[in-house]
């Protein structure tokens, strides 16, 4: 469980830094994908956007 949760956010923060080139391909305007501005800057949160992926990777992998 935890080699899950560790994935998890490794992929969070790969695509927290990718968001303006996956942006254009839908990735991070999903329902459940957090968008906020702190402090002046602009922070992304695509949760669900992850776990899609996550779970694409899942099955895909799965088939080989």
């Amino acid at each position: 469980m935890i080699k899950w949760l560790i994935a998890t956010v490794i992929a969070l923060a790969l695509f927290s830094g990718l968001m303006p080139l996956l942006r254009r391909f839908g990735i991070g305007r999903l329902p459940g994908d957090f968008n906020f501005t702190l402090f002046g800057r602009e922070i992304s949160l695509p949760v669900m956007s992850t776990v899609l992926l996550s779970l694409m990777a899942a099955g895909i992998s799965h088939l080989f």
